[in-house]
């Protein structure tokens, strides 16, 4: 068991917090990641900041502010005093809000109220401030613009010391306690202003290290010349993924990388002029077989056109590499020809297929008959002279021709 003492309060063996609260006793969490002491101080730190908005409720009364405000605020802490995660006399707040609320019920004298509510408007001024100070300093620290804040927090600075100024006057522990949270608001954000340049110090030293060691692996690469390429895009990788830190170092060490690259991708634009200019005869021999293949027809004998095709592919792999600027031009023109092969084949294979055929040979068997039953129907309405059905059969007759000439030509 802990030794954290607290007249209001227990901890047990698992580290969870109890506050003795109106004679019951009640859970209010724990904090795994403090120690039971920062735990405890962290529950009383609670209480105390009820217990300020109560003693701030209690002197806006002594100090006659506006009674609708105060009310106001009477409610709401009646609200945060239910069951609030805090150590501390709980009840002693609730009966302090209870006295607060019930005080409201008498008339302040006009003077006084006018007083209270100057008194007011410069106790919300200077609220104002500690308010944005504190939402200065709670800021992520990694994402607050410096240059700006501080001098956003210079001028809450000026404007707090004009409102000490003011003949608008709030209660002095009010004042102190306000000062006291200001003061540690501009604490907080000069400490994380501090820390944040220290860590970007820190930052901009490791990345120039490393980007150092990576000019050195550059330029131990340039020797190496075209077949560095790969690796060089490596080291390009690594470089981007280091934090930018725009100092004049990071410039004059990107353009050693720069020029070590610039060096290797030469060396390898004059590797592949070279190729090319090496590749350009097997070009011309690709290109005179891309002649014999686009020759071929293989609708008039499919097995010759094969055979033929077989062969060109051979010689093809035996001519070798041909210029960059050349490959997809006629692979493109060589995989047309195959296509044209592999089209005609698969028609073949279609039209020969005895499902198809069957399907072919009913359909042609029913437009048949259809078509000479159509003839028969046409003659009669010949003769009975019916210019309307002698129009009709011949539509329908011309249709049943058109998709039987479609079957015939496709079995």
């Amino acid at each position: 068991m802990s030794t954290i003492q607290n007249e209001y309060s227990r901890v047990d063996e698992n580290g969870n917090f109890y506050v003795l609260d109106a004679g019951t006793e009640r859970l209010i969490g724990s904090q795994p990641a403090m120690t039971l002491e920062a735990a405890l101080a962290f529950y009383v730190k609670k209480f105390d900041d009820l217990e300020a908005s109560v003693r701030l409720l209690e002197q806006r009364v002594k100090a006659k502010a506006d009674v609708k405000s105060i009310q106001k605020s009477a409610q709401k802490l009646v609200g945060e005093l239910e069951s609030p995660a805090a150590i501390g006399d709980l009840q002693s707040l609730r009966d302090r809000v209870s006295t607060v609320s019930g005080s409201l019920t008498g008339l302040l004298e006009e003077a006084a109220a006018k007083q209270a509510v100057l008194s007011a408007e410069a106790l919300v001024a200077r609220e104002a401030i500690v308010v944005a100070a504190e939402a200065l300093a709670a800021k992520d620290p990694q994402k607050v613009n410096y240059k700006t804040g501080s001098a956003k927090m210079l001028e809450l600075f000026t404007a707090w010391q004009g409102l000490q100024k003011s003949p608008a006057k709030v209660s002095k522990s009010k004042a102190d306690e306000l000062w006291q949270r200001f003061s540690k608001a501009r604490n907080t954000f000069d400490s994380n202003k501090r820390q944040f340049f220290s860590a970007q110090d820190t930052l901009v030293k490791a990345s120039k290290n490393a980007k150092s060691d990576l000019v050195a692996k550059a330029e131990a690469l340039v020797e190496k010349g075209a077949e560095a390429t790969s690796a060089y895009k490596d080291l390009l990788a690594a470089w981007k993924a280091l934090p930018k830190t725009k100092t004049k170092a990071d410039d004059s060490l990107w353009a050693k990388f720069k020029a070590a690259g610039d060096a290797i991708y030469a060396a390898k634009s004059e590797k592949m002029a070279a190729d090319d200019i090496a590749f350009k005869a097997n070009l011309d021999v690709k290109l005179a077989l891309l002649e014999e293949a686009e020759k071929i027809d293989p609708t008039k004998d499919l097995a010759a056109a094969k055979t033929t095709m077989q062969s060109i592919q051979s010689r093809w792999e035996k001519a070798g590499k041909v210029p960059r600027d050349s490959i997809k031009k006629i692979e493109d023109r060589l995989k047309a020809v195959e296509s044209k092969i592999k089209n005609v084949e698969a028609d073949l294979w279609r039209k020969s297929d005895p499902a198809t055929v069957d399907r072919t040979n009913s359909v042609r068997t029913q437009l048949e008959a259809s078509i000479a039953k159509l003839e028969a129907d046409l003659e009669k309405a010949k003769t009975g002279g019916d210019a309307k059905k002698i129009a009709d059969a011949n539509d329908a007759l011309e249709t049943k021709k058109a998709w039987l000439a479609v079957v015939i030509a496709n079995s």
